[in-house]
């Protein structure tokens, strides 16, 4: 280590040519990183959920959840199933032991799930799949006074635009009932016409459909035949024939049944600011951005907009990228502040260009680390950002130790050159055991298991590879830089200097130093060999402090909260209704809190404390929030009937308003 230092020292080119390396590498790839709201990962959790209309929570729980529990049990990996049985839908939460293969159970999993016959007819083919934390980026609110089918219209077009821009994917429409035909045949017709209702049945699958029909061979080429006869729209289910009487005429559907173009009879509706609503979400898949989406989005519902029948409005909701924008604002602005802090700091006891060489290492190493975060397969979301944060305040600390040392040694009479070289490697050992502490500090966070684990561990990991980075800008680069830097040394005898802004500021720091070494003098040496002589006295006092602190925390003075509550920009009301409880009643009970959510909205913003509520989501037979909480933490649980509902109010940032959410 003393060789590479006073090499690097005595070959500045190779030292800046590293630092540009460093910096160069940061500035160039982080175009490159991912970025999203929250890390997403596997949750291990293998999900399966089933459809079983019109059945009860008890008879979901005995035809589904128990058979597929029971055909699971004994595969490998599985650590534990939770179910959940509930109206229309069960579901069976499989969660995989650390360091089993998912992969292969997940496969285990359908093989033995697919092997079950005993399943009730009308239940639906199950769905097996591996929970994520999907994230949504943000939501698009299609609202207006239209009826339903033109909004779910206009809804669809949204969504499809939305997914044709160039680095968009995965776009849903929720909160709309999926489209439904239905036909509807009375016993007196049956009888009218001597039809029974399994012979309809059957011409329906017979003739809605469209079928190859071979190919003819010409001398001009080959033609392919096919029968089109796929109904789409109530009209075509109109005209499919049923029966061909003698006389040529035919017997058709529309003359037999009533046959409606509608939706299927689900409990799902949703208001958006008292108007009906489509909701199109968007999310983020691989490595696209986050802040780049949310541009793209938001120019589209501005173009768009103009192209909206009237009444129509295109309104953003739920824009979870400001959450990330705020904190990479915060993590630059605190970047600055810090810089600019310890800038002026060091300047009071350093010089200007000794101060400067030693607050680079922040940018330094903060672009050391941005550089290596690919290849480690870290994003920046919130916890990275916060884990920059939060190394800010002690990634300069070895630089500061490294060139005061430095400049201590020029003070001494040497060149630059030797007092770089030797108080670099004076201080090079306690500076890499100092770096080395604080890297095990944060190193027992990598060891976390399951989902807690996959997140935390991004904090250590951005606090190691800045730490490293630090070393290396503070034990090669920073000599190197001060080996060949003139800095000024008063000697005895010297003529008095003219007044400028330097001598000034010189007269500022040989006061600001002289202070401090009075400080040390009178007060801090006293005290230390007052402490040393002691020694037991000391090390009692220090031990009375540590068990006072214990016993202040263990009985409860100092309060311990894991994650403390922060201020939040949405509030939401989660009703559940008794089961089998009427949709209609759910919507009574869903407007009831709709209404106390505007009469408090009236009154917050009659006491003149300015705008407060931007937007206010109703749903009834679901509850969306609560849904997309759940798959946060792991799980994935029904939360769509017809006794559920939700009101989610949107507020302004909280630093944009006066009262707490």
């Amino acid at each position: 280590m003393r060789n590479a230092i006073e090499w690097f020292a005595r070959n500045s080119v190779a030292a800046n040519l590293l630092m540009v390396l460093i910096m160069g590498g940061g500035v160039f790839l982080v175009s490159s990183i991912r970025m999203e709201v929250f890390p997403e990962f596997s949750r291990d959790v293998i999900n399966v959920s089933m459809i079983y209309l019109g059945a009860a929570p008890e008879e979901v729980e005995e035809a589904v959840c128990v058979r597929i529990e029971e055909a699971v049990l004994g595969l490998d990996g599985i650590e534990r199933i939770t179910s959940t049985a509930s109206e229309n839908s069960g579901s069976v939460n499989i969660e995989v032991e650390a360091g089993a293969d998912i992969r292969k159970l997940l496969d285990d999993v359908k093989a033995r799930v697919d092997a079950i016959t005993t399943f009730p007819v009308e239940t639906e083919k199950p769905i097996i799949r591996e929970i994520t934390n999907r994230r949504q980026v943000i939501n698009v609110a299609v609202s207006g006074p239209a009826d339903e089918k033109t909004l779910k219209t206009i809804g669809e077009q949204v969504r499809d635009d939305i997914a044709t821009i160039p680095g968009i994917t995965q776009v849903d429409l929720v909160s709309t009932r999926p489209y439904e035909i239905t036909i509807e045949i009375s016993e007196n017709d049956l009888r009218r016409y001597d039809l029974t209702f399994n012979e309809i049945a059957m011409a329906v699958r017979r003739f809605s459909l469209d079928l190859p029909g071979g190919a003819i061979r010409t001398q001009g080429g080959e033609i392919l035949l096919r029968t089109k006869g796929q109904a789409y729209r109530g009209k075509e289910f109109e005209s499919l024939v049923l029966r061909s009487r003698p006389d040529g005429t035919h017997l058709r559907l529309g003359d037999v049944a009533t046959v409606i173009d509608g939706f299927a009879e689900t409990d799902q509706s949703a208001q958006f600011d008292a108007e009906p609503t489509a909701i199109v979400q968007v999310y983020r898949v691989g490595d696209q951005n986050v802040l780049h989406i949310t541009e793209k989005v938001k120019a589209y519902i501005t173009e768009a907009q103009q192209r909206m029948p009237d009444g129509i409005k295109l309104t953003v909701w739920a824009d979870y990228s400001r959450i990330l924008n705020d904190r990479l604002d915060l993590m630059l602005r605190n970047g600055r502040l810090g810089f600019i802090l310890v800038f002026i700091a060091l300047t009071m006891f350093m010089r200007l260009r000794l101060a400067f060489w030693v607050a680079l290492g922040i940018p330094i190493s903060f672009l050391g680390a941005i550089g290596l975060m690919p290849f480690f397969d870290l994003s920046i979301n919130l916890i990275s950002l916060f884990a920059f944060i939060v190394v800010l305040g002690i990634v300069v600390d070895d630089a500061v130790i490294v060139g005061e040392n430095i400049y201590r040694h020029y003070q001494m009479g040497k060149s630059s050159l030797r007092a770089a070289i030797d108080g670099a490697q004076e201080v090079s050992v306690p500076v890499i055991f100092a770096i080395l502490t604080s890297i095990a500090a944060f190193s027992p966070l990598l060891t976390v298991e399951g989902s807690m684990g996959k997140i935390m561990k991004l904090i250590p990991m951005i606090v190691i590879l800045t730490l490293v980075f630090s070393l290396i800008e503070s034990l090669f680069i920073l000599p190197a830089h001060l080996a060949h830097a003139k800095m000024d040394r008063k000697k005895d005898g010297d003529p008095p200097r003219r007044y400028t802004i330097v001598t000034l500021w010189q007269r500022v720091q040989n006061g600001v130093a002289d202070g401090l070494l009075t400080a040390v003098d009178r007060y801090y040496r006293p005290f230390l060999e007052w402490a040393l002589q002691w020694r037991y006295l000391t090390l009692a006092a220090s031990v009375a402090t540590l068990f006072l602190t214990v016993g202040l925390v263990g009985g409860g003075w100092i309060k311990f909260i894991f994650f403390p509550n922060v201020e939040a920009d949405n509030v939401a009301a989660m009703l559940t209704m008794p089961q089998g409880t009427p949709a209609e009643v759910t919507e009574d009970a869903v407007r009831h809190l709709e209404e106390a959510a505007r009469q408090l909205q009236r009154e917050i913003e009659g006491e003149k404390s300015g705008t407060v509520f931007r937007h206010i989501l109703a749903t009834v037979g679901e509850q969306r929030l609560r849904a997309a909480q759940s798959q946060t933490f792991g799980t994935s649980s029904a939360f769509s009937s017809a006794h559920l509902g939700e009101v989610n109010i949107e507020l302004v940032p909280s630093e944009d308003r006066n009262i707490g959410s």
